[in-house]
């Protein structure tokens, strides 16, 4: 893959963010994700590279665009797999909350796996922590782990967590062993990669959330010398048979990073729509112009680029809606 194509990715990312912000507060999320997946998946017609979404809004027969399967591009350039989720953090801007990003990830034809859309146990970590800590360890023992290998006492350990009912046993650990918790709202994606940040504050990402979101995570660890460990959590009989139609063979294996993006290049790209862990979101300037602020990385250079865009709306007629009226 090219390197130019980190800044066509940035820039259907950018778009599709333009697109979400102008339903922030607005209490509509399908709305809010409809228009940042029909400004993406337009704005992709300018992407040099032949791409196949493996990671969408969903099956054919569920999601009238970006669906898996769906071929993007200009049909020109590379054969790469395609992960997008046009709105991570729906519920985020429909109530104008913090954390929602609009993301890709873009690696080389079969790399990316094909996650199906269930939830995963997940486990994130920084540079200092990678390889170090496994996911089936019980979670005293992960801390206790990370503790050392940080050379910090427990009580300044920060954990980030999604504030779900689901979760109460991890959190009522967490609070046992005396570490410090983050409860995140949404934005799953954001949490992931919090612990490679160093601004964040946040040495470690636990609990479970969608898998999709994980492949995406991973693919942004990769290109930040990160770490996720993931295992999907099939709660029947017909998402087990799910992850059969879709290529895996056991849905209770342990997943490596290799297992999520492979080992050859990945590009990820995020554009802040409302503000989060490491982006700022969507502002609106006057004079018909809106700021956006994005990162864009390369795992095969480890390049991170974080950028702020000034945009002239009148020029993106591919947004359409409503700052217009």
């Amino acid at each position: 893959m090219e390197r130019e194509l980190a800044m066509e990715i940035v820039r259907v990312t950018e778009l599709a963010a333009l697109s979400a912000a102008q339903w922030m507060g607005r209490g509509n999320k399908n709305e809010a994700d409809g228009a940042a997946t029909t400004a993406m998946r337009a704005m992709f017609d300018s992407v040099s590279v032949q791409g196949t979404v493996v990671i969408g809004e969903g099956e054919m027969d569920e999601a009238p665009m970006l669906y898996i399967g769906e071929k993007v591009g200009n049909g020109q350039g590379p054969e790469v797999d395609i992960a997008v989720d046009p709105l991570e953090g729906t519920e985020s801007v429909a109530k104008g909350l913090n954390n929602a990003l609009s993301v890709i990830a873009m690696a080389n034809k079969g790399c990316l796996l094909h996650a199906p859309d269930m939830y995963m146990d997940k486990l994130a970590v920084g540079p200092l922590l990678a390889g170090k800590l496994h996911l089936d360890d019980p979670l005293e023992t992960t801390l206790l782990k990370a503790a050392q290998y940080l050379d910090k006492p427990l009580s300044n350990l920060t954990v980030m967590i999604l504030d779900r009912e689901r979760h109460q046993d991890k959190i009522q650990t967490l609070r046992r062993v005396g570490v410090r918790i983050k409860l995140l709202s949404d934005g799953d994606v954001a949490g992931a990669m919090a612990p490679c940040l160093s601004e964040s504050g946040i040495d470690l990402y636990v609990g479970s959330g969608g898998a999709p979101e994980g492949v995406l995570a991973a693919a942004a660890l990769r290109c930040l010398d990160g770490e996720l460990q993931g295992r999907l959590m099939p709660a029947n009989d017909e998402e087990l048979e799910r992850c059969r139609r879709m290529g895996i063979g056991d849905p209770f294996k342990l997943l490596s990073m290799d297992d999520m993006v492979g080992s050859e290049d990945v590009f990820f790209a995020a554009t802040g729509i409302t503000p989060g862990e490491f982006l700022g979101g969507v502002q609106y300037m006057g004079n018909q112009r809106a700021e956006t602020h994005s990162i864009v990385m390369r795992a095969k250079t480890k390049t991170v680029r974080f950028i702020r865009t000034v945009h002239y709306l009148p020029n993106k007629p591919l947004i359409g809606g409503l700052y217009l009226k």
